[in-house]
Parts: structure tokens; sequence; C-alpha cells
């Protein structure tokens, strides 16, 4: 169910994941999700979430400006 409209419907989907840090922007490409069909708010499992930490924690270790990432090449 989404927290936010209370639909109970959701679907698979692909989403960009974007992280602000000391500006810096982490942006991590297709990652895996569901999407409430009325609202379109993305939900994470708790798997995807553990691996978007440990992608943003290396990110970090480069302080680029701007860091594209695929989710699915750094799996």
């Amino acid at each position: 169910m989404c927290m936010f409209c209370k639909c109970s419907e959701t679907v698979e989907a692909v989403t960009t994941h974007v992280v602000n840090y000391k500006g810096c922007l982490i942006v991590i490409k297709n990652v895996p999700c569901l999407e409430c069909v009325q609202c379109g708010e993305t939900f994470y499992s708790d798997e995807v979430a553990c691996q978007l930490e440990k992608i943003v924690g290396k990110a970090k270790e480069f302080l680029q400006e701007i860091s594209v990432i695929d989710y699915q090449k750094a799996a």
C-alpha cells in the first residue's frame, strides 16, 4: 500500500535515485522499485535500499562533483 495516497496497487518499475552529498550529486540510474499506479511514488525493497547505501558509500570515496552510476552494473 502506498504510504502517501493509500492506493493498494503498485507495479514493478525502475527509477533514478539522486543523493546530494556535500555539494556533489550522486545519480544512480536503473534502480528497481515498486511504483504506485495512482500517484507515482516509488518504494525500494530492503535489499535494494541496502545496495543503494553501499553504492553511495563507494561514490562518496571519489567525491566527484557529479557521479552517475548504473545500479545494474554496480551490483
